[in-house]
């Protein structure tokens, strides 16, 4: 059960503003500079339509806990120390605390409900703690006697069946990333697991999580998430510019840093309609998240090919429900034809015999008071309600309107 202080509130889960992934902050900053007042409404969603709602009164608590949430000292040197943020941002960032009247959590018979609505700059950092508190808060009670140990141990079984894959195999090219933060079993399990990884496996290059990067001395990954690319289709004037809009105030923020541009927001053939010559040869590269990531790579080397630019000089980021031996074969598949890295989440953090990870996520749904959508390579993962707004997403960019958002 969870544990009460004296004064009756919820002992916090979440302890600092940085345990959040790292594309939340570099997102806010550009947010911070370009789309001040811009409003944005998003929403949960349990895609396994677990009914959860009988922990909504624990969540709200929880959240409640979030709103002293501040940037320490320390934390504030350490983002300043990055080469990406500015100090203006920082200054008005080391001043910021999260609203909880921003977010209106409901049981609706026993399906967990969560809305949250205000400014961008400030609910696009709800997002990563909201999920990591649910998260953590539903295992708790349902695997109470399960943890560090055990999801420790586990890993420890994956990396011996992973070192024999392996074999002989040139891993020169190999890079591992940790994306566990939305889905954790919980933080104590995540930090253990991505310590272990630190310790004991050389391919790891990088956490999402901001809280993790700085006390475990690893670099924090992350660029931007669909949010960027849906609350553009409401900021640009032309909907059917709205990507490269996007694309192209990311580079103004950015130039060339933190250039790996994500792929699925309206599917990754509308996606390279709009990824140019200028585009391709300015990113890094591109990130995949939803769809067939065979597929997808190949997709991604044709462009590149098509551009003249050595696919070699670019790197593809896979990051969609990925696990070692899923990252291995990829490996196997592109690692001497791009730079290749994966980003795996669930199946590294929440990854214990016993335990079944949460299928959640946030999701903006409008901005500027009107909708958004994402439009994945995946049906599943599909998200809009205004179906004439799809149908106008879908006509925009030249897609078949076959498909129905779910």
């Amino acid at each position: 059960m969870l544990k009460r202080t004296m004064t009756g509130h919820a002992s916090p889960i979440l302890t600092t503003l940085l345990d959040t992934d790292a594309y939340k902050l570099h997102m806010q900053q550009a947010v911070y500079h370009r789309y001040y007042d811009v409003p944005v409404t998003a929403e949960f969603r349990c895609r396994g339509d677990e009914l959860l709602g009988i922990y909504a009164d624990e969540i709200r608590a929880q959240i409640e806990t979030l709103q002293t949430l501040a940037l320490s000292d320390d934390e504030y040197h350490y983002l300043s120390g990055l080469p990406f943020f500015q100090s203006d941002y920082l200054n008005w960032l080391r001043q910021f605390r999260l609203d909880p009247s921003q977010v209106n959590v409901r049981n609706n018979n026993g399906h967990l409900t969560i809305q949250i609505s205000g400014p961008w700059r400030e609910v696009i950092l709800w997002e990563v703690p909201l999920l990591a508190l649910i998260s953590e808060v539903v295992h708790r009670h349902r695997t109470p006697q399960m943890g560090v140990d055990q999801a420790v141990a586990h890993l420890q079984h994956k990396l011996t069946d992973f070192r024999q894959q392996v074999g002989d195999l040139d891993m020169s090219r190999f890079q591992l990333m940790d994306f566990g933060t939305r889905r954790r079993y919980s933080k104590a399990v995540q930090e253990a697991i991505v310590a272990t990884l630190k310790a004991e496996f050389p391919w790891l290059v990088g956490t999402s999580n901001y809280d993790l990067a700085r006390r475990l001395q690893l670099n924090p990954v992350g660029t931007q998430a669909h949010e960027w690319f849906q609350a553009h289709q409401q900021i640009s004037p032309v909907l059917a510019n709205s990507q490269r809009a996007a694309l192209q105030s990311w580079l103004d923020e950015y130039d060339d840093q933190l250039g790996i541009a994500l792929t699925d927001c309206i599917t990754m053939d509308a996606f390279l309609r709009d990824f140019g010559p200028g585009f391709a040869h300015r990113y890094q590269g591109l990130r995949h998240d939803s769809g067939d990531p065979v597929e997808w790579g190949e997709k991604a080397i044709a462009h590149y090919q098509r551009l003249d630019i050595d696919p070699k000089s670019k790197t593809l980021v896979f990051s969609d429900n990925l696990n070692l031996d899923k990252a291995l074969a990829l490996y196997r598949h592109f690692g001497q034809r791009a730079n290749v890295v994966f980003g795996i989440g669930t199946r590294l953090s929440c990854d214990i015999p016993g335990v079944t990870p949460l299928n959640i996520v946030i999701k903006l749904v409008s901005c500027n008071g009107k909708p958004v959508a994402k439009l994945s390579d995946s049906p599943g993962k599909t998200i809009c309600q205004d179906k004439a707004f799809v149908r106008a997403l879908r006509k925009a960019f030249d897609l078949p309107l076959v498909k129905r958002a779910s």
